[in-house]
This record gives structure tokens, C-alpha cells and sequence, in this order.
């Protein structure tokens, strides 16, 4: 009998040209280039894209809360970057200006800006919210109460019927803002009726762990409807009186005037303990409603850096009582150090202080340098007033970060510029360690180095410096700009 021959599966390798190995990684996230973004991309219902660049710092923080987004979104959305330094056609084509730029793309179109949280929960939570309806059709009251009971605030139109020219409106609506916001809506009136509504409305649903005896968990909204005027609805009802700020709405709540109060809390496990504290705040808070400032709480455990780096608090302080810090749109910040006491009084009299104008404003600066002889001046932020602000004087003020190789470069042509005004007794060439002291209002310092000019007569339209850095470029700036004929020791060139 002849022996039995055994067969064996062959694999095959296809590689595609133009194709780099990169776009089979095993990785969660799609690396994508000029030769295979289009042909990638229209493979995905969703999609989001980092275009990004190797060298940049804030691209180097993104990336490993972009990966555990990734892993977090597998099978639902699926996450991609593209190195703009090596595929400048890609990034050219979306209009890609700074790193890292996020992009929502749908079957390979361009959909929309990413516009929300940069960490892997907001991510998480953005995109999830990018998969399924723009708006979930709710048919019965029983899909009404499960669709509000969320962790999250709910946003409910109850219209009259699928022609209703308001429910069109609506889904306009829920389709631009779905990112922030939960959706959902229903051609039974009905629904609206045991709310206090009997016509055509929007219900607000406040997140039910924040139910409290000071305010009214839902929001009717019954005015003439428009993208826009719903819009402004929302913003204004839904964080109520004392929302829970987190690290993915923070930036809207900081819109306005804030007082935050931090402690343990965690409306997972324990909404009735997480609770306690806010209802003491708000106790004091609705004392205040009207007067311009807003009130929130948040989680220690996810502000300990900025407490620590923003308002000089130690991790340890203050034990299980609440930190109380102020600050305001305009970036003013203050601190209750008097002990929080569990009726309210110690709230009360920071409240009656800050309202007063009685409070010192809390400031993160450097101390100020004992000497300061050198060409370069280096302004602190207890210091910025007097250099960088005197009336007498155009400043040219550098915003660095030790860490920064581009600051470290810069560092010699800066220097000869100084050197090369020296004898100039009305300008000032400067820089200041952006992270080591507050960044004045006015000032829109995102990465390093950020040079401006503070000229005499305009202080408070400080104008960015956005030319090459070199020396006669600064200089022709600098004679463009300046209130004065610019005093120069031995520069020869024409500038």
C-alpha cells in the first residue's frame, strides 16, 4: 500500500509596493504614509488620525493615552497616526499646521476636527460616542428610563411626529454635537407629559448620581428651536449648579469664573459618600447664584499634579477635607487656606473675601534672581510686571522650557541679539522658564520656544514673533516694531 502523503497548508507572502511594512503591525493603532492612507482609510467607518511629528513634545505625551484608546476602541473605531515629517502630502492635503493634529475621518472622508479631551478616557469616551445614531430613537417609557440613567447628562426631544420640522432641527443638532453630549429623541408626547410638558420640547436630564434637594434634576426646554439656541440651552442647564468637573470637561467648565472643590470621590463605588461634600459646597454655592462665579467638585486623585504645579498645595493637605481653589477666565487663581468646615462657615468667609477684593492672588513664580547682569534678562513671574511691563521700555520676552533642544539652539543667536542692544538703554531682550512660573494673560504660549514683544505704548497687545531666528531677522523685527531708533553695538550689515 502505497504511503499516505501528507499535505501542507503554504503561505504565501504578498508584499504590495508602495506599501510600508508598518500598516501590518499587530499594534492597535495604524500607522499610515502618503503611498496608503486613502486605500486604508476607506476601509473604516470611523476613523481617528494623529498627524503628528516625532520631534514634538506634546505629540510625545498624546502617544501612549492614544494607545490605550486604541486598545480601549478595538473593533468600534478604529485609531491611526501619520508621521508628518516622512509624508508631508498626506498631512499637506488636510491641512495639517501644527502637532499633533486630530482628525475624525468616516469611510476614508474627511469628517471633522477632533475637538475633544487628549487623554485615553476623553478619547474613549469622544469616539465611543462617534459609532451608532447621532440621536437614539426612543419609543416607550421604558426606553426613555434606561437611555437617562447614565453616568452622564441626557439630552431628550419629544416631538409630535417624524415630520415635525423641530425634530429636524434636532438631529442637525445632535449630529454637530454629539462628541460632547447624549442624544436621544421620540415622536411620543407622551413621554414628555409625566415631565410637565404637553407639547413638543427638549428634556435636559441632569446624570442622576448628582440628584440633589437644591436644584431640579430636569430642564425643559420649550422656545423656538434652532441649532443655536438649542446650543446655548445646553451650555447653561446642563452642569447645574455644582458639576463634577473631570479631566475631559474641565476646559468648558473654565470658561467662566470657577471654585472647585477637591476630595475623594468616586461615583462608581460610592455616589452617597461622594456626595457628602458637594452638598455642603452647593449649600454655601446657592447663596451666591448670579454673582458671576460658578461652582464644581472634583476627584484629588486626577488634579494632584496641577494642585500641586498651579496652586502650591502638597499632596497630603488637608487630609479628607476639600481644597477650595478660585480661578477665574482671565487665569487668576486663589486658595482657601483656612481649614473647609463641615458647615459651610469657612467657605463662606473665603466667599465673602473673594467677592470683597480681599484676597491675594495666588502666583507660581521662581524666586527673583538676586543678579541679573547679564545681556539676556531673566524675568520670573513675580518679576514680569516690572521688567516685561514697564512703561519706559520694548521688552522681547522668550517663553522656554529647559527641556526643549530648540530653546537650546536659539540660545546663542539670542544671546548675541542681547548683546548686540546692549548699549540700547530702551529695549530689553528676555526669557522666562514657561514651566516654572505663570504665563501672563495675553500671552498664548503652547510650545517653545514662544518669543513676543511687549512694545511701549502697547502692553497690552503684546505682538508674537513669528520670523526665522536669526540675528537679522530679529533685529529687522525689532526696527519694524519698536517705539524707538534701535541702538545697535557693531552690527555692520544692512538690515
Amino acid at each position: 500500500m502505497a504511503p499516505t502523503l501528507g499535505f501542507f497548508p503554504v503561505v504565501t507572502l504578498v508584499v504590495l509596493s508602495g506599501f510600508p511594512a508598518a500598516v501590518s503591525s499587530r499594534r492597535d493603532v495604524l500607522e499610515l504614509g502618503d503611498a496608503d492612507f486613502d486605500y486604508l482609510a476607506t476601509e473604516h467607518e470611523t476613523m481617528l488620525v494623529k498627524f503628528y511629528a516625532p520631534w514634538c513634545g506634546h505629540c510625545k505625551k498624546l502617544a501612549p493615552e492614544f494607545e490605550k484608546a486604541a486598545s480601549r476602541l478595538k473593533g468600534s473605531v478604529q485609531l491611526a497616526k501619520v508621521d508628518c515629517t516622512t509624508n508631508s502630502e498626506t498631512c499637506s492635503r488636510f491641512g495639517v499646521s501644527g502637532y499633533p493634529t486630530l482628525r475624525i475621518f468616516r469611510y476614508g472622508k474627511d469628517s471633522a476636527p477632533y475637538d475633544g479631551p487628549r487623554t485615553a478616557e476623553g478619547i474613549y469616551e469622544t469616539m465611543r460616542r462617534q459609532t451608532g445614531p447621532d440621536s437614539m430613537h426612543l419609543k416607550t417609557k421604558d426606553d426613555l428610563k434606561a437611555f437617562v440613567n447614565n453616568h452622564d447628562a441626557s439630552i431628550v426631544g419629544v416631538f409630535s411626529g417624524t415630520d415635525s420640522p423641530r425634530l429636524a432641527e434636532f438631529l442637525k443638532a445632535a449630529t454637530l454635537l454629539r462628541e460632547q453630549f447624549r442624544f436621544a429623541h421620540s415622536t411620543n408626547l407622551q413621554l414628555a407629559e409625566e415631565h410637565g410638558a404637553n407639547s413638543e420640547c427638549v428634556l435636559l436630564f441632569r446624570p442622576p448620581r448628582l440628584a440633589n434637594a437644591f436644584e431640579d434634576s430636569i430642564v425643559i426646554f420649550r422656545d423656538y428651536l434652532t441649532i443655536g439656541s438649542l446650543r446655548r440651552f445646553i451650555r447653561d442647564h446642563i452642569y447645574g449648579l455644582c458639576p463634577h468637573m473631570t479631566i475631559e470637561n474641565r476646559d468648558r467648565l473654565r470658561v467662566r469664573d470657577l471654585l472647585t472643590a477637591y476630595y475623594d470621590l468616586d461615583y462608581h463605588h460610592n455616589i452617597p459618600g461622594s456626595n457628602y461634600w458637594r452638598n455642603r459646597v452647593m449649600k454655601v454655592a446657592s447663596k451666591y447664584v448670579g454673582r458671576g462665579l460658578t461652582f464644581s467638585i472634583a476627584n484629588k486623585k486626577d488634579f494632584l499634579l496641577e494642585l500641586e504645579e498651579d496652586f502650591g498645595m502638597g499632596t497630603s493637605d488637608g487630609g479628607e477635607l476639600p481644597f477650595i481653589t478660585i480661578r477665574t477666565r482671565l487665569g487668576h487663581k486663589y486658595t482657601m487656606r483656612e481649614e473647609f468646615t463641615r458647615d459651610g462657615a469657612s467657605l463662606q468667609r473665603f466667599l465673602e473675601d473673594y467677592f470683597a477684593g480681599r484676597l491675594k492672588r495666588y502666583i507660581k513664580s521662581e524666586p527673583i534672581p538676586e543678579k541679573n547682569s547679564g545681556a539676556v534678562k531673566v524675568v520670573v513671574a513675580e518679576s514680569f510686571d516690572q521688567v516685561v511691563n514697564d512703561p519706559d521700555k520694548n521688552v522681547l520676552i522668550q517663553f522656554f522650557s529647559p527641556l526643549c533642544p530648540h530653546c537650546k539652539k536659539l540660545e546663542p543667536v539670542y544671546g548675541e541679539l542681547a548683546e548686540t542692544l546692549r548699549s540700547d538703554p530702551k529695549i530689553v531682550i528676555a526669557k522666562m522658564n514657561a514651566l516654572a512660573n505663570d504665563v501672563p494673560l495675553g500671552y498664548d504660549v503652547q510650545g517653545f520656544p514662544t518669543i513676543y514683544f511687549a512694545p511701549v505704548g502697547r502692553k497690552d497687545e503684546p505682538v508674537r514673533y513669528q520670523g526665522t531666528r536669526e540675528l537679522k531677522d530679529f533685529l529687522r523685527f525689532l526696527k519694524r516694531e519698536a517705539s524707538h531708533h534701535l541702538v545697535l553695538s557693531g552690527f555692520k550689515d544692512e538690515l
